[in-house]
């Protein structure tokens, strides 16, 4: 169940959202095994004028990319196939030139089972098995 936070610059069209997301659930499924149906996207897109590298104001396409996941579930050579991927892929869309601004970053956030869910259970929960989640544990 991750959940993807991306934050780009300049704005963009629609179809571009759609595309970006399309994309982001298929990199998150083939590099870090995780389910489509529950893969949260979430876009932002700022005016060039609110995103500052070194100080200065961007000139070109820039991205911010979050991904959390639950801490443990991945290898550092999945995490890092992601980053790869989920990079080509920002620079592939918002900087068809190969232009993406240098500093566009890619994170992955680990988190406890424990301290996140979905439809109202951890993923602590959800391993536990229905027993657990019957009780509310």
């Amino acid at each position: 169940m991750p959940t993807l936070l991306l934050k780009i610059a300049p704005l963009q069209n629609p179809e571009r959202y759609q595309a970006l997301a399309a994309a982001l659930t298929a990199i998150t499924a083939d590099t870090l095994g995780k389910r489509p149906e529950v893969t949260a996207v979430v876009i932002d897109d700022l005016p060039l004028a609110r995103w500052a590298v070194g100080g200065r104001t961007v000139q070109g396409a820039t991205a911010l990319l979050e991904i959390s996941v639950t801490a443990g579930t991945n290898t550092e050579a999945q995490k890092a196939r992601f980053i790869g991927a989920a990079f080509n892929e920002l620079r592939r869309q918002l900087a068809p030139d190969g232009a993406l601004e240098e500093a566009s970053y890619v994170i992955v956030r680990e988190l406890p089972a424990s301290d996140w869910g979905y439809g109202g259970q951890t993923q602590a929960a959800r391993r536990a098995g229905p027993v657990a989640s019957a009780t509310g544990g």
